[in-house]
């Protein structure tokens, strides 16, 4: 049972986040690809002990130091999703000697650095861009992908593994319809990158990884290897796109009620920008910052959809509600904010809430 809280606490609820790893690892099961979870969501090695639980063994990071954070914990087959920074070049050859490490790189000059400064070998998959815009060599310059996967294989201490894309525009989808849409494009996009290099005498395999996509697609057999993370707690913006139910959402910040404005049925809550990250999304033309639900003995009620975060501080939140809500509240009465985004909501915190009272341990990113 939750002990009473006090501030602003990051709640877990074990087996809505047990249900959601149990299913997709079904997912990848059915498709016969790997699983190769992105841990950047969760951060946690108690949480990264269910994944292994079931049967996962290699797993995806989003910094050096998660990675170090994780092999400290056993994880031997773990890829860093995202562009080496030559500027670790002592963190990085340390990690290559405890585990087989994945790199990734998208230009000549990382890959001819990165090879200069290792003592052991790494794997190096090519980031490309199939679409999203942020990073990565663009799926058409053949070119640029020739020149970075000569210089990758014909390197001593790199070995030339793969394509590997983020397909993050499934996040601007707007019906499951699109998001297998985008899905079904970048396979095309990125199996014509495979065959390009193919022809120059690389045989590569082919990663990809979004939680919308992998949460909607039902066949991956396009594809060798997915990496989706965020699926592990879900939020609000995945339930938007139909990626999950509301049930799905497996964490939630407490936070108690501090006033009470009756003339505009405002509620003001102890939890602000620094308690819930500034993520926002645009419901029926107003900016939401997240929903809320009724704290109960077994964890949180059903979504309040009356109510919403509409403004935050630092320290304050203002609740927009409405008239039977608001007087069905009270002065210390706590309700949980439902994410709009998961990732950056748990990384403001060193440590979960289940609830059942245990407290879980995270890494701090910035620590």
């Amino acid at each position: 049972m939750l002990n009473p809280i006090e501030k602003p606490t990051l709640l877990l609820d074990k087996t809505k986040t047990e249900r959601n790893i149990e299913r997709m690892v079904a997912r990848a099961a059915a498709s016969g690809v790997s699983f190769r979870p992105h841990f950047k969501t969760h951060q946690s090695v108690d949480i990264g002990d269910w994944f292994r639980n079931r049967g996962v063994m290699k797993i995806t990071t989003s910094s050096v130091d998660m990675a170090a954070y994780f092999t400290a914990a056993g994880w031997q087959d773990i890829l860093v999703a995202f562009p080496v920074n030559v500027r670790q070049s002592k963190a990085i050859n340390k990690l290559a000697h405890e585990a087989a490490l994945h790199l990734v790189v998208e230009s000549v000059a990382t890959a001819v650095t990165l090879n200069n400064f290792l003592s052991t070998n790494v794997n190096v998959w090519l980031k490309v861009d199939a679409g999203s815009g942020r990073t990565g060599i663009h799926w058409q310059d053949e070119e640029l992908l020739a020149d970075v996967a000569y210089t990758v294989a014909d390197a001593p201490r790199l070995k030339l593994t793969g394509l590997l894309t983020h397909a993050g525009h499934t996040y601007r989808a707007t019906s499951p319809e699109q998001i297998a849409a985008v899905y079904g494009e970048t396979a095309v996009r990125l199996n014509q990158a495979r065959d390009l290099l193919h022809a120059e005498g690389h045989n590569l395999l082919v990663s990809v990884g979004d939680t919308p996509a992998c949460s909607i697609v039902d066949d991956f057999s396009r594809v060798d290897e997915i990496r989706p993370g965020n699926f592990v707690f879900y939020d609000l913006v995945q339930q938007r796109l139909g990626a999950c139910l509301p049930d799905d959402i497996a964490v939630g910040v407490a936070c108690p009620i501090v006033a009470k404005h009756e003339a505009d049925y405002r509620i003001i809550l102890y939890g602000g920008a620094v308690h819930l990250s500034r993520d926002s999304m645009v419901v029926n033309g107003e900016t939401i910052y997240g929903r809320v639900a009724r704290l109960t003995k077994e964890g949180w009620g059903q979504m309040l959809y009356g109510s919403k975060v509409v403004s935050l501080s630092q320290e304050h939140s203002i609740l927009k509600t409405d008239p039977a809500t608001f007087e069905s509240l009270d002065v210390g009465d706590v309700l949980v904010v439902l994410p709009v985004h998961s990732c950056l909501t748990v990384d403001l915190y060193g440590r979960y809430t289940t609830l059942s009272g245990e407290v879980i341990t995270k890494m701090r990113t910035n620590e």
